[in-house]
């Protein structure tokens, strides 16, 4: 997954006048690489299941990329992570990008009936979780025991015909160093990460890379940025600006590392805003970014 990919958010929302599956159609005919949705089963906000919802957008489009920003480990077993990643993975033609996160909402734990899970165990989790997966997409009898999750004489069949990407959305000290050892990919959020925090966490996430020996270019960073072109410049959580202020503000955000990103169209129009996008700033990062 060489050189930088452009994404676009898409709302997971199911209410009136919804429609992820063409809003995933329509970033594939502009021309976006990827499309991701968030993983937050509990609320009173209609909504679908991640998973589900990204399966039909696979089925209803040919070329795009889906990503999972971020799935919440805690919700589903990492052994039936794998066999579902695998098979979504083969079914769309190895566009799938697996983002885990070792999930933030303790409120939806609780909602749903789970544990929840102290920091430290939300990482442990995570790391077996990825333990767990690449094993099982390689090996022919899988046999784990972690720190949370475990497997025992496992087969997965059939493996994945090309490698299933795992992109980590990580923030704390142990998290960003298990993203260098063990991920392809982290995507933090501008909200949880402004850029100056960003910039640190990244050099952690590279220092842990070559600790483990790793080559830290193989690590696609990726930043998650709401935008609103023409929006308030003021917000901090959000990129607002004319259009080249904000092709201006992208372009420093890659001298920091981040040369992909993944778009949260934002303000009142988000259909508005990701015609926008792709017409007044991905032909220009695409012409700055490798």
């Amino acid at each position: 997954m060489g050189g930088s990919l452009f994404g676009l958010g898409i709302s997971p929302a199911a209410g009136p006048g919804t429609d992820p599956v063409r809003d995933a159609v329509t970033a594939e005919e502009l021309g976006f690489d990827f499309v991701s949705t968030s993983d937050h089963p509990c609320g009173t906000s209609p909504t679908h299941e991640t998973w589900t919802m990204l399966t039909w957008i696979a089925a209803s489009t040919s070329r795009i990329r889906i990503a999972t920003r971020v799935l919440g480990v805690p919700y589903r077993s990492p052994a039936m992570v794998a066999k579902m990643a695998e098979t979504l993975h083969r079914l769309s033609g190895g566009r799938l990008i697996l983002g885990l996160g070792g999930g933030y909402s303790d409120d939806e734990f609780r909602a749903f009936g789970m544990d929840v899970p102290s920091p430290r165990e939300k990482v442990d989790g995570m790391i077996d979780a990825i333990h767990i997966l690449r094993g099982l997409w390689s090996q022919p009898r899988f046999t784990y025991r972690g720190a949370r999750y475990h497997t025992q004489a496992a087969e997965l069949e059939p493996k994945p015909d090309t490698p299933i990407p795992v992109w980590l959305g990580t923030y704390g000290t142990r998290a960003l160093a298990a993203t260098g050892r063990l991920a392809d990919g982290w995507i933090p959020s501008l909200g949880f990460a402004p850029p100056e925090q960003a910039a640190a966490m990244r050099e952690r996430v590279l220092a842990a890379a070559t600790e483990a020996g790793r080559d830290p270019a193989e690590i696609a960073c990726v930043y998650n940025v709401p935008v609103w072109i023409d929006g308030p410049e003021a917000d901090t959580t959000v990129l607002g600006g004319p259009a080249q202020t904000v092709v201006e503000r992208l372009a420093d955000f890659a001298k920091l590392g981040f040369t992909s990103f993944n778009f949260m169209p934002a303000g009142p129009e988000p259909h508005t805003q990701t015609e926008r996008l792709a017409h007044e700033v991905l032909p220009a990062l695409r012409a700055t970014l490798p």
